[in-house]
């Protein structure tokens, strides 16, 4: 008899993009981070606040672009446990690309601010329940 067995996956899911500030590109941003959330297995609810989160998170960004490099660097990864947006771009000056307040926008459930040298990195992560089905 044969038995048919569910592969889980291990490997993480990248997508990375390189935007300039255009609202309509935010709005591409956020639909790959609704098709990952998608694909997860996330509520229709949650994945349109992951969604409604990372297009406020790049279109925020665009406001810290510096000028000789207006680009916006994009990763969107799949994870077994969660999904991770990183936002980045050159030109920090020694502080966060977004303010920092201590709050986490609704569908996310953490956010990071970061400087790598003259690098501005804002980290979204949007956590899977174990229970969600993997696509």
């Amino acid at each position: 008899m044969w038995h048919s067995q569910t592969a889980v996956e291990t490997e993480p899911k990248a997508i990375r993009l390189q935007i300039g500030a255009d609202p309509r590109l935010a709005a591409a941003v956020g639909g790959a981070a609704r098709y990952l959330a998608d694909a997860a297995g996330i509520e229709n609810d949650a994945a349109a606040q992951l969604q409604a989160a990372v297009i406020a998170a790049c279109v925020e960004a665009f406001e810290h672009l510096n000028a000789d490099r207006p680009e916006l660097a994009v990763t969107l990864t799949r994870l077994p446990d969660r999904i991770e947006v990183s936002l980045s771009h050159e030109g920090a000056n020694g502080n966060a690309s977004a303010s920092d307040d201590g709050t986490v926008p609704s569908g996310v459930d953490r956010i990071q601010h970061e400087t790598q040298g003259t690098v501005a990195v804002t980290r979204l992560t949007k956590f899977i329940s174990q229970g969600a089905p993997s696509r």
